[in-house]
């Protein structure tokens, strides 16, 4: 009986010692693999810090929507700031020494003399276009006259040389009242692609009433019947309670603008007052800042989406993608 109750206890004893030994090694596992998971998911994710853009007041809807996105979806811990200068105000901004902008938004290209800076700055510039924009024409809704316009029409408006000082001399039928011109200011790429590429460098009317606020512009054209002024078509189609599109007639009959009808080259009707808008990303902070990298890859991947939603007309999606694949090359 001595010797049953001791083989007894030894069997029990000899259980109780593998299940220590596979409960050590259970813990031992878990020890080792939740360590590795907590890794990959700190490389993956938290980013901190700031990220400072400034430039162009017709991208500004576009960077300001894109910005929001990513501080609610992407990087809680990241600061995104956008402001709206102008583009060629914030250049100024942009290409200082230190303590410079780490993205220009730009409704035209850099110009060369803005390069030179940067060149002698030591500043590594990289171009990225965002999206397409047309550029739009809006009249008072209470304008019942001046619905459709040509080209030339348009144009004879804001050329000094023009010599269209009433809406009478426009067209015969439309009433003897002055145009009041507005645009916005030189501050502005629009104001830049309109007077060279549009206007083709020739004088703009005197008494054109150029302002630094969309928004400003927006409030007179909707306080005077006879006003008429250009911008982007995004502060267009986004203020349609206080100021009405005119189609434009390039040849072939009247064209609104729109996300079908805006586009580059000659399948798109509105391609004659199509241009595209840029952000300039400052490489050197994108490699010394993750966060400034990351956003600009954000920005790229979901440009197109962005662009619908805030008035402007998307571009191909393989030359989003190349911009991926650029941005990817600076990690």
């Amino acid at each position: 009986m001595k010797r049953l109750k001791f083989l007894g206890l030894a069997m029990m004893t000899l259980a109780l010692l593998v299940l220590a030994a596979c409960g050590n090694g259970a813990n031992n596992t878990e020890k080792e693999e939740k360590p590795q998971t907590g890794n990959e998911n700190a490389s993956a994710e938290k980013l901190e810090g700031s990220v400072v853009i400034d430039g162009s007041g017709t991208v500004f809807p576009f960077m300001s929507k894109m910005a929001e996105n990513y501080m609610l979806n992407e990087q809680e811990n990241v600061s995104v700031e956008v402001s709206r200068a102008g583009t060629s105000a914030g250049f100024k901004k942009f290409l200082v020494e230190s303590g410079g902008t780490d993205f220009n938004d730009a409704s035209r290209t850099i110009k060369d003399e803005e390069a030179t800076t940067a060149k002698d700055l030591g500043i590594d510039v990289k171009e990225l276009k965002v999206a397409l924009d047309g550029l739009t024409f809006v009249v008072n809704p209470e304008n019942d006259w001046a619905d459709e316009l040509t080209k030339q029409e348009v144009i004879d408006i804001f050329l000094e040389s023009g010599g269209k000082k009433n809406w009478s001399d426009v067209r015969s039928d439309f009433p003897n009242e002055p145009i009041k011109t507005y645009g916005p200011n030189e501050n502005h790429g629009t104001y830049e692609f309109f007077w060279e590429k549009i206007l083709d460098e020739q004088d703009l009317v005197a008494s054109a009433n150029l302002q630094q606020e969309y928004s400003t512009l927006v409030d007179l054209v909707s306080k005077d019947k006879n006003a008429i002024a250009f911008f982007g078509y995004g502060y267009a189609v986004n203020n349609k309670e206080k100021v009405k599109i005119v189609k434009v007639d390039f040849g072939n009959g009247a064209v609104e603008p729109n996300l079908e009808t805006i586009g580059e080259g000659d399948s798109f009707a509105y391609g004659a007052f199509t241009r595209p808008v840029f952000t300039y990303l400052n490489v050197n902070m994108a490699k010394e800042k993750a966060q400034v990298l990351d956003y600009a890859i954000y920005t790229m991947k979901n440009a197109a989406e962005v662009a619908a939603e805030t008035g402007f007309a998307p571009l191909p999606e393989d030359e989003l993608q190349q911009s991926v694949q650029d941005l990817e090359g600076l990690k």
